[in-house]
Formats: C-alpha cells, structure tokens, sequence
C-alpha cells in the first residue's frame, strides 16, 4: 500500500512544491486532516470518539490529538463555487433551443424583440442578478464568445478551459479530484466495488498515434458529456429534489518518455 500511495501523492506533492506548500506546512495540515477522519469516519457504533482511540488510530500523541481537536478544519467544503458564467454555459450546452437536430450549438440572437429565445433569454433564465450585455462583453474579452455581424452570440467551447480563472480551476480540481479519489477508495474498500471506474490504455506506443488518441478520445468524451449534460439539466426540470448528488467525468493523459521513465524507476 506504501507503495502504491507514493505513486498517487507524487503529483500532489508536485502541486504543493509548484504552489509554495513546504513539507513542514504539508505535514501539519495532514496530522489534522488524519485526526479529522479518524473522528468521523471511524468512530465506533454507538460510541464517542476518544482522543486515545484516534491517538491509536492515527500514531499522534494523545495530547496533540487534544490540542488539534479543539480547533475547527473545514474539509468537506469546496473552494469559492463555480461561477455563474459556467451555469450559464452549461443550460447554453444542455437546453434544446440552444441546438439544432443534430445536437450542435447554434448561435444565438443577442436579443429578439419578438419574445424569441435569444442570448439575453438564456442569461435572464440563470441569474436575475447580470445584464446580458455585461455578460457578453465579459465573454468576448475573455474569448469565450464572439460576435457576427447578424448580431448572433456564437459560444467558443474550446475556450472554455483554457480562460478559466484560478479560483474557478481550483473549484473543480477540488470536486474532480474528490470525487475520483472517492470512488476509487470505495472500490478498493468493498468486496463488490460499488462505482464505476474504468480506463483505456496503452504504453510503448508512438507520439504520433498518441497524439491521435488523445484528439479522438477528446471528441468522444465531450460528445459524451454534453449527453449527459442535456438529459441532466431536462430531467431537474420535474425531479422533486432529495439529497442526493451525481457526478461523471473523464480524463484523459498522455505521457512522454521521460515521465514514464520517471514513474518506472519509483
């Protein structure tokens, strides 16, 4: 287990390195998330959670354990959320007026002074708090959108990622990650693993067909997305809520040589 964990933390401590997190800084932030886990996920039936249990648990002293205890960690809540121009984007990728038969975004009007759907009806129905002309201009300066001369807002979806802000990257690095970790975690713990987590994958190969399946694997699993997506943001529509939550992701990773020499020789 030692083992295979130094291979899932290495490019986490690549990120504490790259973001200015020293390992003395790394080490206190783990004693407390362990004390953290210990206290609520492996606490007894029916019992309260003693220091000397977590002491046991995790190796810290009992009376750091006391200490830390008493102060608050909040793990199980995300980075600032997503912005409302991401679930702007996102009715824009999932509403049916916004494709065509085949499923392809189309331009929208900016605005339609018959009542039709036009880009200010998409804003209007997400947030009652942003003009859509502020919106647009914020989207064509960040690229994520442009205008036509027939006054149709065309959506740049490759820009998306690319023109993210940090705050908005680290909200879904969070989520992603979590929820990937979870999963996997999960299905490691349980004799039927209850999620599911599959891959493609092939070494040794070309850089040029690795380039190839990287382009192909792209298309397929935004095509993808943007299905679930659609049946997702129609279905709400009538679902009476609960607590529940659902996430699908993909990804997708193509190393070259000396990464993989790298990785080989741990």
């Amino acid at each position: 287990m030692q083992r295979t964990l130094l291979r899932v933390l290495r490019p986490l401590v690549r990120l504490c390195l790259a973001s200015g997190l020293n390992y003395v800084a790394f080490s206190a932030l783990m004693r407390r998330l362990f004390i953290d886990v210990a206290e609520k996920d492996f606490a007894l039936p029916e019992k309260q959670q003693t220091d000397s249990r977590i002491s046991l648990l995790t190796g810290i002293h009992r009376k750091d354990v006391s200490r830390l205890r008493a102060g608050s960690l909040s793990v199980d809540s995300l980075p600032a959320p997503a912005s409302r121009t991401s679930r702007i984007v996102a009715r824009w990728l999932a509403d049916p007026r916004c494709c065509d038969e085949t499923g392809a975004l189309k331009a929208l009007p900016r605005s339609s002074a018959d009542g039709g759907f036009s880009f200010e009806t998409l804003v209007g129905e997400v947030t009652k708090d942003l003009h859509a002309r502020a919106v647009l201009d914020e989207w064509i300066d960040r690229g994520l959108a442009a205008l036509d001369e027939n006054d149709h807002v065309h959506l740049r979806v490759e820009s998306l990622v690319s023109s993210a802000d940090m705050q908005t990257r680290q909200h879904y690095f969070t989520r992603n990650l979590h929820d990937h970790a979870m999963a996997a975690v999960e299905n490691i713990l349980a004799d039927a693993p209850p999620s599911f987590e599959r891959a493609v994958h092939y070494n040794n190969i070309s850089d040029a067909l690795a380039k190839r399946l990287e382009a192909a694997s792209r298309e397929e699993a935004m095509a993808m997305l943007l299905r679930l997506n659609r049946l997702a943001n129609q279905a709400i529509e009538s679902d009476p809520g609960g607590d529940h939550r659902w996430i699908a992701g993909v990804y997708i990773f193509r190393a070259d040589d000396d990464q993989v020499t790298s990785e080989a020789g741990e």
